[in-house]
């Protein structure tokens, strides 16, 4: 069996349909994809997308990735009196619990993360499905052709 891994063509292909849907809905983002561990593989800052939201993008990518769930998720479970409460503050505070990190699966084993930033939680997680999305057409496409 192949492995599967996450490199700088696929990259493009989430950035992009993420891109894509960020200039449909006219907020400039802060986007950022990683690898299953977490690590950066790609980072794009549209035109306008806010300078503070770089940092949260790339923790988002990186808590999707190796949480392997979504940063929306986190968010419900963190409220106080949930289970997770306080992991905000965990790894440095690098775990992002506010929406727009996406894990990046294929057949249910994790490839890295997207993780979003400039716009409200709901845009920011919007914009991240979109580039999965793009990215599954894509994996779709390969596999019928």
């Amino acid at each position: 069996m192949t492995i599967r891994r996450l490199d700088s063509r696929d990259a493009d292909i989430l950035i992009e349909g993420a891109q894509a849907r960020a200039e449909t809905i006219g907020v400039p983002m802060c986007i950022a994809v990683t690898d299953e561990a977490g690590q950066l593989i790609a980072f794009r800052r549209m035109d306008g997308g806010k300078v503070t939201s770089t940092t949260i993008a790339i923790d988002k990518a990186f808590t999707a990735a190796g949480a392997r769930k979504a940063t929306h998720e986190y968010g419900q479970a963190s409220q106080p009196g949930a289970p997770a409460y306080g992991i905000a503050s965990a790894i440095g505070g690098r775990l992002m619990v506010v929406g727009g990190g996406l894990p990046v699966m294929l057949d249910n084993e994790p490839l890295g993360g997207i993780g979003v930033s400039s716009g409200t939680p709901d845009q920011d997680r919007d914009v991240a499905q979109a580039g999965l999305d793009a990215f599954n057409a894509h994996l779709t496409r390969l596999s019928s052709g």
